[in-house]
């Protein structure tokens, strides 16, 4: 078997297409890496996150998650805090300029994902929804 054919690697081959064009987004407009995008996409729609809620949210491993929060931290687009009942803890909030960007970006990176999808039929875009639905219940066990 070709490595082409091989399933899992054509799964991550159009994950990582389709993602690097949502990148170009929001890293070439407004200096967000991925990482960060997933965190500050997250924080803008809660009113705070643990660290620990964070890695298992959005899929980054804890030493992402901690570099990805300080460089928005850094950027005053969120801020954190340790709570005293456990130091290992910490609890992320988005700032009101964190909120702002993210809305501001938010629509740029729908219409890119849009404008890519489009480029389906309806069919095909069905047949993909109900496809991905279907292998990760199956990856999740359910």
């Amino acid at each position: 078997m070709e490595l082409g054919g091989f399933f899992p690697y054509r799964l991550a081959v159009a994950s990582e297409a389709f993602s690097r064009q949502l990148t170009e987004v929001y890293r070439r407009g407004y200096g967000l890496s991925r990482e960060e995008w997933r965190l500050l996409f997250l924080l803008a729609n809660e009113e705070s996150v643990t660290s620990l809620e964070l890695s298992r949210r959005t899929t980054l491993d804890k030493v992402q998650v901690t570099r990805a929060a300080q460089r928005l931290e850094n950027k005053g687009l969120i801020d954190r805090n340790t709570p005293q009942e456990d130091r290992r803890l910490r609890i992320y909030r988005c700032t009101p300029d964190g909120r702002s960007l993210f809305r501001r970006v938010l629509p740029e990176v729908e219409a890119r994902a849009k404008r890519i999808l489009d480029a389906m039929t309806q069919e095909d875009r069905a047949a993909l929804e109900r496809g991905l639905a279907a292998l990760l219940a199956a990856a999740m066990g359910e």
